[in-house]
């Protein structure tokens, strides 16, 4: 009897905690300049503001434990970004983490919904944030910077938007669709890929000891967007897992290095 008091108590939280995260843009506005109301979903943010902001640089998570709060890791990423590309720096909350909302769409490690990633509506949503960031600064510059599903859907993103980032680093990202879920009407940067921007610059960084996204997944895809003519670079992190690998020195200097030649 205990135990299921117990279960039913947390299903109560639960509920109640993902009804909380039902917010409307009146509430959104209301919420303070940390939040940003884009593709239907209020999307909490951490930004640091350079001296121009006609270059953004944008920041984006992968998949994590449903309801974590993504930001305290990014947020001070964000900041060290900041310091050192001196461009305006700006970490977001994906829905169903940190203060953002879910009205529309669930957290990527939802039960409930799973490879969101992998889903058209998701990273169409993720180009409604990534304009609505650029004109809330109103940067006509935007450089990428996707982990794990955040490069995933950052890459998938610059072929159905070809216009709107300039620069994107791909770190411990996958581009294709597993062979489980082909015919699941799933969509990869590998089925758009020849409607990317030529000139947009790719950067693909991978940890030699990465185990979610193996090194031959992005080196792989690596030599499929040089054979299509993409302006791509390829930086092999040693000894690095899939956590935390797009904060390694290796992949901070290589961004650092694409954002100086733009």
């Amino acid at each position: 009897m205990r135990n299921r008091l117990l279960l039913f108590s947390a299903s109560l939280f639960l509920a109640l905690n993902l009804e909380a995260k039902k917010i409307d843009e009146s509430t959104c506005s209301s919420m303070g300049e940390g939040f940003i109301f884009a593709g239907g979903e209020c999307i909490e943010t951490r930004a640091f503001e350079g001296d121009d902001n006609n270059h953004i640089l944008i920041l984006v998570h992968g998949v994590w434990d449903e309801g974590s709060n993504t930001l305290g890791r990014y947020g001070p990423f964000a900041e060290s970004m900041n310091m050192n590309t001196d461009l305006t720096t700006i970490a977001i909350a994906l829905p169903g983490y940190a203060k953002s909302s879910t009205n529309n769409l669930l957290s990527l490690a939802s039960k409930e919904k799973k490879n969101q990633a992998a889903t058209k509506e998701y990273v169409l949503f993720l180009g409604e944030v990534v304009k609505a960031l650029k004109k809330k600064y109103e940067a006509k510059i935007v450089t990428y910077v996707g982990h794990s599903a955040g490069a995933r859907m950052g890459a998938t993103l610059t072929a159905l938007e070809p216009e709107l980032i300039q620069n994107i680093a791909l770190v411990g990202g996958r581009y294709e669709v597993r062979k489980e879920n082909k015919g699941k009407g799933f969509i990869s940067f590998a089925n758009v890929i020849d409607k990317a921007n030529k000139n947009t610059n790719y950067l693909f960084v991978y940890g030699t000891e990465d185990k979610i996204s193996k090194p031959e997944v992005t080196t792989k895809f690596f030599k499929i967007a040089q054979e299509k003519g993409l302006k791509v670079k390829l930086i092999k992190v040693e000894g690095a897992a899939h956590i935390d690998l797009d904060m390694t020195d290796e992949s901070v200097e290589a961004i650092s290095a694409m954002i100086e030649e733009e």
